[in-house]
């Protein structure tokens, strides 16, 4: 298994449990933690066709790439059995999907969106804490979910920062968007995108007026601040929750719990593929079909809240009643399954990974202090602009 990130697949006991029912099967996984670290070097291994794992994960911002690109170095997963295209969201399945209906991945999990915040700074601030009354704070409007924070600025404990980083703010409220950077024709329009414009004002703002912890995601850096409690708030869609849980650690437990995000939203979620010159190939297709059915899907989202991409797996009583006690026994069954229901259908396009990873660039540029919101806007277009041209 060649994976980044959390996908919490060993965590959950399902390897062990595959194990148990096929035991000439023995798993191991290379785990790279950071995506943008993984996909270059997987794209390298799928160009020379060689140091593939059995299974490689692909990141959904990556996915439309492979499929144009790569699709004919894996195999098709749509023709192996266990696997039905009317088990999953049928957006999900075609995303993955080539032209030629070939389908190169089956999704592991969505990214229905939440804010997690911390109880604690919270109530320090004088903000109240009850899961329902937090939300209501910033709901349906990512500008209140700023007000809140210029609140929690003025109130809040000192050097506790409102939010992890613009880049997160960002990615929230782009993710809760109907459009983002290509349009249905697959033509390029984020610089003439409203809703990449709206995105990048509310993080933008963040940045400016220092709300933020000038963190970047996914670095020991912020790793530790989370573990520390220097920040009070998150943009958190599910899977962010096991990466929560995993470095909080203990001393954060009971401390953290999620509200509704300010608009219904995805952000993330990722497909298994099976490399067509991998050794094992036709046992890893059926290991891939498992891991993703419904009833693994619904173990693995009670364990570590990784929302399932199969929504037969919505009615089974791991989703629809799960709590979360690290959150304060948060209902997060119900709670990611209605943002789950009203996500907004986004056309992926093969760079999206680019276009955004040089739009947060922009953004740490203001909470630096090396640019405004315009020079730093102006510095990502040209480094977007440079790395489609490439």
């Amino acid at each position: 298994m060649g994976l980044f990130g959390t996908f919490g697949f060993e965590e959950a006991g399902l390897y062990d449990e595959y194990e148990k029912l096929n035991p000439d099967i023995t798993i191991k996984q290379d785990v790279i933690e950071r995506n943008e670290n993984y996909y270059p070097a997987l794209l390298n291994h799928l160009t020379s066709n060689s140091g593939l794992a059995d299974v490689q994960a692909i990141e959904v911002a990556n996915i439309a790439e492979v499929v144009d690109t790569q699709a004919d170095r894996f195999m098709d997963l749509g023709k192996v059995d266990g696997a039905s295209q009317d088990a999953f969201l049928d957006w999900k399945w075609q995303q993955a999907t080539a032209d030629d209906g070939k389908t190169i991945g089956l999704g592991t999990d969505v990214g229905p969106m939440a804010v997690c915040y911390r109880k604690d700074h919270f109530e320090a601030a004088g903000l109240p804490t009850d899961r329902e009354e937090v939300a209501e704070l910033w709901a349906g409007d990512w500008e209140k979910f700023l007000d809140a924070g210029r609140d929690f600025k003025e109130n809040g404990p000192e050097g506790v920062a409102w939010v992890d980083s613009a880049d997160a703010v960002y990615d929230g409220a782009i993710a809760s968007s109907e459009g983002k950077y290509y349009d249905d024709a697959g033509e390029v329009i984020y610089k003439d995108s409203a809703d990449v414009e709206a995105a990048w004002g509310i993080a933008s703002t963040a940045a400016e007026e220092k709300l933020t912890g000038n963190l970047e995601q996914f670095t020991k850096q912020w790793d530790q601040a989370m573990s520390n409690g220097d920040f009070a708030t998150i943009s958190c869609p599910a899977w962010m929750l096991g990466y929560i849980q995993e470095k909080g650690g203990t001393k954060a437990e009971g401390k953290w719990d999620v509200a509704k995000s300010p608009k219904p939203g995805n952000w993330g979620g990722s497909f298994l593929g099976v490399p067509e010159s991998g050794p094992n190939k036709d046992e890893a297709a059926k290991l891939v079909a498992w891991l993703t059915a419904p009833e693994q899907q619904a173990k693995l989202f009670a364990e570590r809240g990784n929302f399932p991409s199969a929504p037969p797996a919505y009615d089974m009583e791991a989703v629809k009643t799960a709590t979360n006690p690290y959150f304060g026994d948060a209902p997060i069954g119900e709670l990611f399954s209605a943002s789950a229901e009203e996500i907004p259908v986004q056309t992926i396009g093969p760079k999206d990974q680019v276009i955004d990873d040089n739009i947060g660039n922009g953004l740490q540029l203001i909470e630096q202090g090396k640019q405004d919101p315009d020079g730093a806007w102006d510095e990502a277009v040209k480094a977007v602009d440079n790395a489609l041209d490439q």
